[in-house]
């Protein structure tokens, strides 16, 4: 391997087989226009990560961004590279490299400029009519000229090559590959707009015979005319006028011609194909504008399947995930999907898993889902609540004790970490541990290792640990009830459970789960929940979550008496959702009382203290009213 400038890899992600040479200063990536290597990819922060030269080194520094930076599948602040690693940002792979390798394809960057372009010094064409497009219009001009042939065989090559070739970005490799044989353009770029419109979502750019990595600049109104009238632009001498004073860069550049078209599907622009040059004596002509909007034309179908087969191949992949993994919660909303792909990818490693979230949302179900789906499936999963035990009881919980360690202590016993050997254990409320705990389980966490209360000798211990809270571990951090270092060894890999009212569409499957299970255990053959019932449950908060949900259909099933869930057979509280606005709280439920006592009132006089004529005018249960005027302490008032 001989010597070379070091340079970038992509292996895989958005910008997979380009290579990007590095300069000897500051390299930023990012998806923000303004980095000198631009992802465009969600998972990536505007300003992700730079790589810096410093003493004949390189080294890569992730700038706070959202979903880190990883060498070698590890997580880095700032490290040195070295030949060979790999950086994973966001979708994206590359290979730092020092030695030489064959370059896949030499990818340039793409910048845009805001300049603007006088469209009324330009020719301008429609797709309806595009000479190649329009077989009418080719009947019309026979017997073909020399020129016209000559750019039919070029079509006949363009649409052999690119049906052969799979992958979005091996396609546009071999796009611009195809262009520049046939058209005199230097730079070239192939643009592709997201699904919703609003930005690109993959660039790729090259420029001709070019031995090192260059920057295509690319002027942004043209496109965005480009994309909004669906018209193919040809512009010649566009640095002439005035327009692009405020751009050093392009006046500097000596861009002589541009030329830029559409790339339509069904009455849908998909993108744009982007082409300039700097030489005056060859220019874009009127032939090479139509020649490139047929080019678009066979290209726009064979771009926007090789996306939708990426798209497909990635649904079948995330719910090929989704499917293998084995676990006992409801729900298919896209935040519970996101729970699921989680669990598919934490689960094989060994990696220490933080699950926060409110009380009731599922932690220790999440938790045990990342048991079962591991390697350490066979082996224990012993949860202890950090919460439910006292200081010196959950020490000896957690590491067990000698005989005579203390009062009470007459045999030996194993902890819960001596347990979980080779499984799991589940620390669920991590956050109330008491500090000297919180010591000796970050020795446990470093060293893999603790001794018994009372003992002397180490036991080694092969454990995962997943630890859960409902509690601001961060915020528990600034005021010093919890320790920065613990923290940073438990928040390895993190998720948050989405409470009940961020997935308001899992309410209906969690509800029929738990009326099947408590009809069961209650004997009580209960068969669904009627509309109105189906309305509150929709709109109430859900404060407690899941297992408030739980809590209130168990009081329907045992409690109704229909086959139905009524209103009247859930709780009070959630009865009352739909008018919990307005007024201050202790001031507004206590006129909502009043109210309900004034009409039961009115309705037992008007029934002769009959309470089930009462209940029919009140159009209620017996049953309900029954427990309306206990719980509203009326009795006595009614008797009067």
């Amino acid at each position: 391997m001989k010597p070379m400038r070091p340079r970038l890899l992509a292996v895989a992600g958005p910008l997979k087989g380009g290579v990007f040479a590095l300069p000897e200063a500051e390299f930023s990536i990012g998806r923000g226009a303004s980095s000198r290597l631009r992802i465009v990819d969600r998972s990536v922060s505007r300003h992700h990560c730079v790589l810096k030269f410093e003493e004949g080194r390189y080294t890569i520094r992730d700038l706070d961004s959202r979903n880190g930076t990883f060498v070698n599948d590890a997580p880095v602040s700032e490290r040195v590279l070295e030949n060979g690693d790999r950086i994973k940002i966001g979708a994206a792979q590359f290979l730092f490299l020092v030695q030489d390798v064959e370059p896949v394809f030499e990818a340039a960057l793409v910048h845009f400029e805001d300049a603007d372009i006088d469209t009324q010094s330009t020719v301008q064409l429609r797709y309806e009519d595009a000479l190649y497009l329009r077989p009418d219009k080719l009947l019309a001009a026979l017997p073909i000229a020399g020129q016209m042939a000559r750019d039919l065989h070029a079509l006949l090559k363009v649409s052999t090559a690119i049906n052969s070739t799979l992958g979005t970005e091996e396609l546009k490799e071999k796009l611009l590959e195809l262009i520049f044989e046939i058209v005199p353009a230097e730079r070239g770029a192939i643009l592709l707009v997201s699904a919703a419109g609003e930005e690109f979502a993959s660039v790729s750019g090259r420029v001709r015979d070019s031995g090192s990595v260059q920057t295509v600049r690319v002027i942004r109104a043209v496109v965005r005319h480009v994309l909004r009238e669906g018209v193919a632009v040809l512009g010649n001498s566009v640095l002439n006028g005035d327009i692009f004073k405020s751009s050093e860069s392009l006046a500097a550049s000596g861009i002589q011609s541009v030329l830029c078209v559409p790339l339509i599907l069904c009455g849908k622009v998909l993108g744009a194909i982007y082409l300039d040059t700097s030489c005056s004596e060859t220019r874009f002509a009127e032939d090479h504008l139509q020649l490139v909007t047929a080019i678009a034309g066979i290209a726009a179908v064979a771009l926007e399947n090789s996306r939708h087969v990426e798209w497909l191949e990635g649904e079948n992949r995330r719910l090929k995930e989704e499917m293998s993994v084995e676990h006992s919660m409801i729900g298919e909303s896209p935040r519970m999907r996101d729970v699921y792909q989680f669990i598919a990818k934490v689960a094989p490693t060994d990696s220490t898993v933080l699950i926060c979230g409110e009380s009731g949302t599922g932690k220790e179900l999440a938790a045990r889902a990342i048991h079962e789906n591991s390697s350490r499936e066979e082996k224990p999963f012993v949860p202890i609540n950090c919460a439910a035990i006292t200081e010196t009881l959950l020490e000896s919980e957690l590491f067990g004790h000698e005989r005579g360690a203390f009062t009470g202590a007459v045999v030996q016993k194993k902890g819960k970490l001596e347990v979980a050997e080779g499984g799991t254990l589940f620390l669920d409320e991590v956050g109330e541990l008491a500090p000297a705990l919180q010591a000796k389980l970050l020795r446990v966490l470093q060293e893999r290792e603790f001794e018994r209360v009372g003992g002397t000798r180490s036991i080694k211990v092969d454990i995962r640990l997943i630890a859960a809270t409902n509690r601001d571990l961060a915020e528990l951090v600034k005021s010093g009830a919890f320790r920065q270092d613990l923290f940073y060894r438990l928040n390895v890999v993190s998720i948050t459970m989405p409470p009940l009212r961020a997935r308001k569409e899992d309410i209906p499957p969690l509800t029929s789960c738990f009326i099947d299970r408590l009809s069961q255990r209650c004997r009580r053959r209960v068969s669904g929940v009627s509309p109105e019932a189906r309305a509150c449950l929709m709109q109430y908060s859900w404060p407690g979550n899941v297992r408030e949900l739980e809590n209130a259909i168990e009081r329907a099933v045992v409690l109704g008496s229909t086959g139905l869930i009524l209103p009247e057979d859930l709780p009070e509280a959630v009865l009352e959702s739909d008018l919990s606005t307005g007024a201050p709280i202790a001031q507004y439920h206590e006129a909502v009382k009043e109210v309900k006592k004034q009409v039961i009132a009115n309705a037992v006089e008007q029934a002769g203290g009959n309470y089930t004529e009462a209940a029919k005018i009140l159009g209620v249960h017996p049953n309900y009213l029954h427990r309306l005027i206990r719980n509203m302490g009326l009795k006595p008032a009614l008797k009067k």
